[in-house]
């Protein structure tokens, strides 16, 4: 696979971390570098090495085989007239052909034995081998130090020597992953305090399900009762499917099957419930209906349990369309080796026909370290990873207004969703052409996001259904937004379109973007009342910091919102 690096400076990064991307040098010439490097953390006391007897959880990455030709394949996969247009591959056929060999996930899982790992274990499809070890171990096996640090109130731990492998291992092994706790994803989660609907200073657009299809003129186009959909979660999500049942009451929705599939070591924590209440009621209330809701929940939104989470959702391929409202400032996944390896896990999922839906974030322009307050212009001028990933959907957000009938009357960009350029993943096919350069004839070389967006401004928010402390029930309160309610918005709108032509259109980005004008094309749609023939609204006003809605595709709303029943007419099947 091939990452593409572009250098930042480090003023760019210095509210947080100052970013080190050279690998350590080591006397011994039978080390090999991999792409987890060393963190050097700003602002933080040094409190010494780590305690090492301290325990930690790993997971090492493996190099996939044949990516290029796998890459091709997902594009055959999306182009009619090809011979592979309209399928996809199993797992097993990953297992046979592009997974690590059963050679090199043995060499990994023994040397880690003989380093004195236990629990060591080979995920099924060779991807990644996890292991438990001690930071002794940890840091004897991977020729790095693990210093201990106060952060910001926090003790944490980071690597401060890049992670190397035995040359014997080189080729093999692609990152390290499990040896920092600094940063964890978080979910671009919103919401305002309930204020008198009769003031004049109160929005009254506010959402449930039925509104939602109206809105967004789903039409006649049916409720996806044969699709499947995934929510990536973490901790324990029981509440959450407690609630799920109060809010499908509440809006006499249909009780969708709920399957919890558990990754790595269960969690208590419950911080996080109102997050997978939005996740989980308004993908499968957006969709009306799935044949089964898959609820991945991992241990914590650390780089290495969100990876391994991604990893079994691809292997398992149970759900062809899923949903992470989470992200991450690019530049630390891409510092610590998670980038590599999800990229691969992800490029697998696409190859398979699955779409994983991401959130961009609600710091506009910019990345979440050391901001506070949504869109305001601090932190790094970074986009959330994985959102930003190529083989992914990055969802953005606006402000939607309705008519007294539910009916569409046009939206502006939200000035906190998440977009901008990646640093580091390079432009796939199906977006190059569209996203705007300095010249139409020269196509995009990086990353764009949002690939989409829909409804994100709590002041034009959804109602769920979550715990009332006071009572114990599980009831109504509004009203929410965040990127973390446009993302499962436009799960469940795929879900429909995967619907209505018997799940067979495979892989998400290359059908949506099949339509779309190219860059420098004349624009012919209002974006508010007029519906292009891509099917998508196009957003022309509203900013997110430094970005500013503009004819066709931006870096604030990306191509638009959906128009479902306009979509399902003109997508690719």
């Amino acid at each position: 696979m091939t990452f593409l690096r572009r250098r930042v400076t480090s003023s760019a990064m210095s509210a947080f971390l100052c970013l080190t991307f050279g690998t350590a040098a080591h006397a011994a010439t039978s080390w090999a570098n991999t792409h987890t490097q060393a963190i050097s953390l700003v602002q933080a006391t040094s409190l010494g090495t780590i305690n090492p007897t301290t325990q930690l959880r790993i997971s090492v990455a493996l190099q996939m085989q044949n990516a290029a030709a796998l890459r091709t394949l997902v594009q055959q996969e999306n182009t009619p007239g090809s011979p592979s247009y309209n399928t996809a591959i199993t797992p097993d056929q990953f297992n046979a052909t592009y997974a690590p060999s059963t050679a090199s996930a043995a060499a990994v899982q023994n040397y880690l034995t003989q380093s004195g790992f236990t629990n060591v274990a080979v995920e099924p499809n060779r991807l990644f081998v996890t292991a438990t070890g001690s930071a002794a171990v940890v840091e004897a096996a991977f020729n790095t130090s693990l210093g201990l640090f106060s952060q910001n109130g926090k003790t944490v731990f980071v690597n401060t020597k890049a992670a190397q492998v035995p040359a014997s291992l080189s080729g093999i092994v692609l990152s390290v992953l499990g040896l920092n706790n600094v940063q964890m994803a978080v979910h671009p989660t919103n919401k305002i305090t309930p204020c008198n609907v009769s003031s004049p200073t109160c929005l009254r657009f506010t959402y449930d399900p039925a509104t939602y299809w109206k809105t967004y003129d789903v039409g006649t186009v049916p409720a996806a009762s044969s699709a499947t959909i995934a929510i990536m979660a973490e901790g324990n999500v029981s509440q959450a499917v407690t609630d799920l049942r109060a809010f499908e009451a509440g809006n006499h929705l249909p009780v969708v099957p709920v399957k919890i599939m558990q990754v790595g070591l269960a969690s208590p924590d419950t911080a996080g419930v109102g997050e997978w209440d939005i996740d989980t009621q308004y993908s499968t209330g957006m969709a009306g209906s799935v044949k089964t809701l898959y609820i991945y929940t991992t241990t914590s939104l650390s780089d290495s349990d969100t990876a391994l989470e991604l990893n079994h959702w691809a292997h398992d391929n149970l759900a062809k369309a899923a949903n992470a409202s989470f992200g991450i400032c690019e530049f630390f996944p891409f510092l610590d080796g998670t980038m590599a390896a999800s990229d691969q896990v992800l490029l697998e999922a696409a190859a398979q026909g699955q779409t994983l839906f991401s959130s961009t974030g609600d710091t506009g322009s910019f990345c979440p370290v050391g901001v506070g307050t949504n869109g305001v212009p601090a932190g790094a001028p970074f986009v959330n990873y994985p959102a930003t990933s190529t083989y992914a959907v990055g969802v953005g957000g606006t402000t939607l207004l309705s008519n007294a009938d539910a009916s569409y009357n046009g939206e502006v960009a939200w000035y906190a969703g998440g977009g901008g350029l990646s640093q580091f993943e390079g432009s796939p096919f199906w977006q190059q052409n569209v996203v705007p350069t300095n010249n139409p004839s020269v196509p995009a070389t990086f990353r764009a996001i949002p690939d989409l967006s829909m409804d994100a401004d709590p002041n034009t928010g959804a109602i769920i259904y979550m715990l009332n402390t006071t009572d114990g029930k599980s009831e109504p309160n509004c009203c929410w937004g965040g990127t973390s309610l446009a993302s499962p918005l436009a799960v469940g709108v795929w879900a429909r379109l995967q619907n209505a032509y018997g799940n067979r259109l495979g892989f998400a980005p290359p059908r949506l973007y099949a339509k779309y004008p190219a860059f420098g094309t004349a624009p012919t749609s209002t974006g508010t009342l007029t519906e292009p023939a891509d099917g998508f609204h196009d957003i022309l006003t509203g900013a997110n910091g430094f970005y500013t809605s503009l004819p066709y595709y931006d870096l604030t709303t990306g191509m638009g919102t959906f128009d479902v029943s306009a979509k399902k007419a003109v997508i690719p099947h």
